[in-house]
């Protein structure tokens, strides 16, 4: 597996791929932002949302390939307020149902949070639905708990569900 930063430029050459990564998420009831009856020019603002963010520094995008396929993504979001240059949100970890619970999501958030490092990023953030996989592999990665949020968001069939809140130091800025 291959684990690599996408620029602008390649995230345009991967949308194929990367629509089709995110479908099979929503397809599978995954709480992304995102409800059934998805289409192809949604999938396209989406990821050229992203590309944009990208292009302006604001956002990393991280894509996993297994022989050539694309198999998952994850994504930093940068604070970019003057007061929160020390601060990132782990987003939109997506892994194809296909090679789910292969070390692959875990590899992705350990290449993230070595970006987050390079970037001088020491506190990272993220949410998670409750009882979920992905909260189970945030946990597994040493995240810690903040709290719960109720009702926080739906899965795209509608059910709302609770989001758990957490977070890792990677350094801290001040020392005691």
């Amino acid at each position: 597996m291959i684990i690599r930063r996408l620029d602008p430029r390649t995230i345009a050459q991967s949308m194929p791929s990367l629509g089709t990564l995110l479908l099979d998420a929503v397809a599978d009831g995954h709480s992304l932002g995102f409800v059934n009856g998805l289409d192809q020019e949604q999938l396209d603002a989406y990821w050229q949302g992203i590309a944009e963010e990208v292009g302006l520094g604001q956002r990393v995008l991280l894509a996993a390939e297994r022989d050539g396929v694309l198999v998952g993504t994850i994504q930093l979001a940068l604070t970019t307020k003057p007061n929160g240059h020390n601060r990132a949100e782990v987003q939109q970890l997506l892994v194809h149902c296909t090679v789910r619970r292969s070390g692959i999501g875990m590899a992705l958030l350990q290449a993230l949070e070595i970006e987050a490092l390079a970037l001088r990023r020491g506190l990272l953030f993220l949410d998670a639905a409750v009882g979920s996989g992905a909260e189970r592999l945030v946990q597994q990665s040493g995240y810690e708990l903040v709290g719960e949020l109720p009702e926080y968001a739906c899965t795209p069939n509608g059910r709302w569900h609770a989001t758990a809140i957490y977070y890792k130091t990677l350094f801290t800025r001040n020392r005691r």
